[in-house]
């Protein structure tokens, strides 16, 4: 998946462990204008670098896979939470910034295959 959007904030990288390290980073997407939406991103180990070329305020590309999980409290009771782990980062020059925001899964192509179709075609729906 990616999003494009504005770098927002962007956060020192957090030693969790001897082996483990993630920054985070907030990116403002505009799908509509009206209500922005804020989207919180994870990097972890060697990815937490690809951060440092980017100021606040740039506009990026962010590809990232959506993740999640399950967790139970104490009291048993199942929680769920999802994270967006970023794996690539990049400049979006100001063309396609003027565009719109975008946001894309690495699905197939919605096009026709096969024969292609006329209006006058007798289509049963």
């Amino acid at each position: 998946m990616e999003v494009q959007g504005k770098l927002i904030e962007k956060y020192e990288t957090s030693k969790i462990n001897d082996s483990f390290r993630k920054r985070e980073f907030v990116v403002e997407y505009v799908e509509n204008p009206q209500y922005p939406e804020l989207l919180k991103f994870d990097l972890i180990q060697d990815k937490c670098d690809l951060l440092e070329e980017f100021n606040v305020g740039e506009s990026l590309k962010v590809e990232f896979n959506l993740k999640g999980r399950k967790w139970t409290d104490p009291s048993g009771n199942d929680k769920y939470f999802n994270t967006l782990q970023a794996w690539r980062l990049s400049t979006v020059n100001a063309a396609v910034s003027n565009s719109g925001p975008a946001v894309t899964d690495s699905g197939p192509a919605n096009e026709a295959i096969g024969e292609s179709f006329s209006e006058d075609d007798d289509l049963p729906f």
